[in-house]
């Protein structure tokens, strides 16, 4: 039987990096007929044919895999943006649902005009309110009102979802963070989109009572949210493109 040498030799390897170059692992002769060591993700054989050591290497599907999967750790900077991102939207949410539960949104010559009721000063003390907004006396704001509650309240729906979807996206990273993190940001600026038609329906239709003084609380937290909604949705969006590209190519 013949007896090895114990010497070292190299073993040239293909690397990740190019998949074409060659890197030397010096490897010393093992003690048994087989051997396979697991590092960086390569599978290496090493067996005695002839009393000498024949050495083979392959790439480790697996571990490769488990590679291209994972995600690049974020920067401080990154997370306290995204963080402030969601802080502002859960405060646009919270605005845009006190104001819609409220619903009376302008004071004007004497009457007080919601969403939900049409409020009149009655011998000059007290506030009697109606839900039949045709007693208003203004063309079409018993349908007007409704389109307008609708799409508002809608928003506040839509802008949950959103906010979820970012959290969510953030709390339980994965390959399908980047995506989650889009959608909430997509349905943030829907949300935009129905909170501003529902003020703007809502001026429109009462256009001849509008005074600057005359716009309530509850009506100037639905005008922030929908700023909010708008500003914080498009920094979603952006930094989400800024920091993974669309076209980012994975590399082994």
């Amino acid at each position: 039987m013949l007896q090895a040498t114990r010497t070292l030799r190299r073993l040239k390897i293909p690397t990740e990096e190019t998949g074409t170059d060659f890197k030397a692992i010096p490897i010393s002769n093992p003690a048994c007929d087989v051997t396979s060591m697991k590092g960086s993700g390569i599978l290496i054989n090493a067996e005695y044919a002839g009393g000498e050591a024949m050495l083979s290497g392959r790439p480790n599907v697996k571990a490769q895999r488990l590679l291209a999967h994972r995600r690049p750790k974020k920067s401080f900077f990154e997370t306290f943006i995204r963080s402030l991102i969601i802080l502002c939207v859960a405060i646009a949410v919270v605005l845009s649902s006190i104001s819609v539960c409220d619903g009376h949104w302008l004071f004007a010559k004497g009457q007080l005009f919601g969403l939900w009721h049409f409020c009149a000063i009655a011998n000059s003390t007290q506030l009697k309110c109606v839900t039949d907004l045709n007693q208003a006396s203004v063309d079409g704001i018993n349908f007007g009102m409704i389109l307008a509650r609708s799409v508002v309240s809608l928003a506040v729906v839509v802008a949950i979802f959103g906010l979820e979807l970012l959290m969510v996206s953030q709390v339980c990273e994965d390959t399908n963070s980047r995506r989650k993190w889009s959608m909430g940001s997509i349905l943030i600026l829907l949300s935009f989109l129905l909170s501003s038609s529902g003020v703007l329906s809502f001026l429109i239709l009462l256009k001849d009572y509008i005074t600057f003084m005359g716009f309530t609380l509850t009506f100037w937290c639905e005008f922030i949210a929908a700023c909010l909604f708008f500003l914080n949705g498009m920094s979603g969006l952006h930094i989400n493109n800024i920091t993974y590209p669309w076209n980012r190519a994975r590399k082994f």
